[in-house]
């Protein structure tokens, strides 16, 4: 039975409509841009670019059609009560500011409570959360808050780090820099030695 989300922070996916990606119409708008740069969009380059472009969006922005939760339902019951970390997850997605990519790596963590949840699932949900327009510091709390609700933890430790396009090839253009953004809920907020051996597992061997 699916929990009450009356006071969640995590949003669920948007009904869709239909057809959930309007791929006419991105086509028509890519055209238009192309035009208003000053490029010929009929030229044998660009010809097929405004249908690729809203094939890689359909793919890009899927997570706005899909339920992070639903990755998440099928726990385990398991007598394991220590820490259970997935490093190294990688993740692309679109800064919503500006629609250009941010890309990197999600280290998460919890603490069961009497259950567990499959190895393949915490990516996937990571992946549902990353495939729509985001800002990091937001996909943050979004994942801990996730996890928590679903999983019914004791503690949920999360950390982002990630390189971002729209400061890299624009801007100030400052390649090279990372974003690291965390969130820590039950155990890992209150208890200092737990949240110290997270960092540890995560960043000890660097």
């Amino acid at each position: 039975m699916e929990k009450p989300t009356r006071n969640s922070t995590v949003p669920r996916a948007r009904r869709p409509a239909a057809s959930p990606v309007d791929h006419g119409r991105i086509e028509a708008a890519i055209r238009e841009i192309l035009l208003a740069v000053g490029e010929d969009p009929d030229r044998e380059g660009l010809r097929e670019t405004p249908a690729r472009v809203a094939r890689s969006y359909a793919e890009l922005f899927a997570g706005l059609h899909e339920d992070p939760r639903a990755h998440l339902r099928r726990v385990f019951t398991v007598k394991y009560d220590e820490m259970v970390l997935v490093k190294d997850i990688t993740f692309a997605s679109l800064c919503e500011h500006h629609l250009l990519p941010f890309i990197g790596k999600a280290h998460v963590a919890y603490l069961p409570n009497g259950k567990v949840v499959g190895l393949s699932k915490i990516p996937r949900a990571v992946d549902a959360l990353a495939h729509r327009p985001q800002v990091q510091e937001r996909m943050t709390e979004e994942l801990a808050d996730l996890l928590m609700e679903e999983l019914n933890a004791r503690g949920v430790g999360v950390i982002l780090e990630a390189t971002h396009t729209c400061m890299a090839i624009r801007g100030v253009r400052k390649t090279g820099s990372v974003m690291t953004t965390s969130s820590m809920r039950g155990t890992f907020r209150t208890n200092p030695a737990t949240r110290s051996e997270l960092l540890a597992l995560v960043y000890g061997s660097r």
